[in-house]
């Protein structure tokens, strides 16, 4: 695909055109996000003459294609904490891939949920204050939470959730859709693969075999069905008329979900595409190679949408009304992974990638029963084990790490090979250590802290923590001297009612339906009651604490 143009550094032509739309739009914007899993740039609009992407292809050329995006970490779950917060998963607690794998065996089943700190909430919590219906199909792992998210965080958060489904059509929305076709489990079965492996290009790190080739060509049909889902997902846009006021994000969690790329932090694990298309297809055809972190993203999400993007947030906005600065470098960490502790730090510029490995005595294959269904990974081990693999193939299997790596991402787009002795570069490679280790200590970074240690600050004796119930606060001439928490009663109005926990940090979720199954309110002010009946339930909730038990009250306003 041909591109008309370049947008560079700041982008300055891409945020004088976006700011000028959103100036012209008296109506706030819908986002639509179309997100997909273990995927990193395999489409045809970014080069990949083997990728069948016509509908994603389209995409780019009628909105922005960005080629040089990072994720925080190689795996969803880390990664997933960080964007939908906006703030590294290290310097919340969310680093280990899973926080529920911790000792998982029989004798010590304890499995937790972190604690982030208590002014941590997700961006969608800000969209649904300043009036946005927020919709997640459906994945979640956000580390700080299990199967059911806090209920502040979304309007609808299931596999039926939708953006038609809001009340009020001409409420503005922010829907998530999230195809898992993609991920590294759909790898495991290569006994039928429609792309031809003849025509794959094998990467250097691994062995060129049958079993690799039709293992890369799984890979690409995954892709070809993603594309198809996408195409269905931007034609009902279009079908429920919305594509006009709607913005377009496409991207993917991290890399590819195979050996060397996921849970690794080379740009095969970190990479992933990102295509943004403006409703009236502004800046159609062009790129934009800002260094950009994923945890950028729920930033740039409220500047798109003209909502304050709280100062706490770690990441950047790149586009809207409030875009920062353009990085000139993005952080990566992977550490405990499943049942096996690492602890990899890395540094990414657009010339070079840093890699700081914390436990160079552990092997590059370390065990993880997971990642040992995919058949490259079991191919891999075969050779191996009969001598059989040589170069960037076997360093990739030593039982040892170099402390550091260091590689030139031009000339080496693989990265495989490490530069770290290179004496031309030391200047390089003392920068980059530096950005390092200043980027953890103002991050406060939590992979210092061992991880039995943070459990206990988090769930004291091993016991998740509970949000309290939360009190009514009446305003009416009944009781604005009397100070009583009443849980209903008969009142004159006008009157008002709000809600308190006295849990810190905790949210508050309310309904004025008395079915069990409601979508819970956000609380974010009084409410305004007219004279009636009202049936009022009210919980609350704070991220990796238990929620409240329920208060309910009946008020007649007179």
């Amino acid at each position: 695909m041909k591109y008309i143009g370049k947008i560079a550094g700041l982008g300055a032509a891409a945020l004088l055109c976006t700011n000028a739309w959103a100036q012209q739009s008296q109506k706030s914007p819908n986002i639509l996000w179309i997100s997909t899993e273990d995927m990193g740039p395999h489409l045809g609009c970014y080069g990949d003459e083997t990728a069948r992407t016509p509908n994603l292809d389209r995409l780019a050329s009628q909105g922005v294609r960005y080629t040089n995006v990072f994720t925080t970490a190689a795996i969803s779950a880390p990664v997933r904490a960080g964007i939908i917060t906006g703030m590294y998963q290290t310097s919340i607690g969310c680093m280990h891939m899973r926080t529920t794998s911790y000792r998982r065996s029989a004798e010590n089943p304890l499995q937790f949920t972190a604690v982030p700190p208590h002014y941590v909430k997700t961006f969608t919590e800000y969209m649904r204050t300043a009036g946005y219906y927020c919709t997640n199909n459906a994945k979640t792992d956000y580390q700080f939470a299990g199967a059911d998210v806090p209920a502040s965080i979304w309007d609808e958060c299931s596999t039926t959730a939708h953006y038609r489904n809001r009340p009020d059509k001409s409420q503005p929305f922010f829907a998530v859709f999230n195809w898992t076709g993609t991920h590294e489990s759909q790898n495991w079965d290569i006994s039928k693969v429609k792309t031809d492996p003849e025509k794959i290009k094998v990467p250097p790190y691994y062995p060129d075999t049958e079993i690799v080739r039709k293992n890369l060509a799984k890979m690409y049909d995954n892709v070809a069905r993603l594309d198809s889902v996408a195409g269905t997902l931007l034609n009902e846009l279009e079908a429920e008329g919305e594509l006009g006021n709607t913005i377009i994000f496409f991207w993917g969690d991290h890399g590819d979900g195979l050996p060397r790329c996921k849970r690794w932090l080379y740009d095969s694990g970190l990479n992933i595409p990102l295509i943004i298309k403006w409703p009236d297809n502004r800046n159609a055809g062009t790129v934009d190679d800002r260094l950009i972190s994923s945890i950028d993203f729920g930033p740039t999400v409220l500047s798109l949408a003209g909502i304050p993007v709280p100062a706490h947030m770690q990441g950047i906005p790149f586009l809207g009304s409030r875009a920062g600065v353009a990085r000139d470098a993005v952080f990566a960490a992977r550490d405990r992974v499943d049942e096996s502790y690492d602890m990899i730090r890395s540094v990414r510029t657009k010339d070079y990638l840093y890699i700081r490995n914390y436990y160079p005595n552990e092997p590059f294959p370390i065990w993880i029963p997971y990642k040992s269904r995919m058949p490259i990974y079991q191919e891999m081990l075969r050779l191996d084990a009969e001598d059989r693999l040589s170069g960037p193939q076997k360093a990739w299997m030593s039982y040892s790490r170099p402390p550091e790596e260091l590689y030139n991402v031009k000339a080496d787009p693989f990265q495989i090979k490490n530069l770290v002795n290179d004496e031309k570069l030391k200047p390089v490679l003392d920068d980059l250590r530096k950005r390092h280790e200043q980027w953890t200590l103002e991050t406060g970074d939590m992979g210092h802290l061992n991880e039995p240690e943070m459990i206990e600050r988090m769930w004291p004796g091993g016991q998740q923590p509970i949000t309290d119930i939360p009190y009514f606060i009446i305003n009416s001439p009944e009781e604005r001297a009397s100070g009583n928490y009443r849980t209903g009663g008969t009142y004159s109005s006008p009157m008002t009612l709000g809600f308190y926990c006295p849990t810190h940090g905790a949210s508050i979720v309310y309904s004025l339906d008395e079915k069990e199954d409601t979508r819970w309110k956000l609380y974010s002010g009084p409410l305004h009651l007219k004279p009636g009946i009202h049936n009022i339930r009210v919980r609350a909730v704070r991220y990796g604490y238990k929620d409240s038990d329920e208060l309910k009250g009946t008020f007649v306003i007179k």
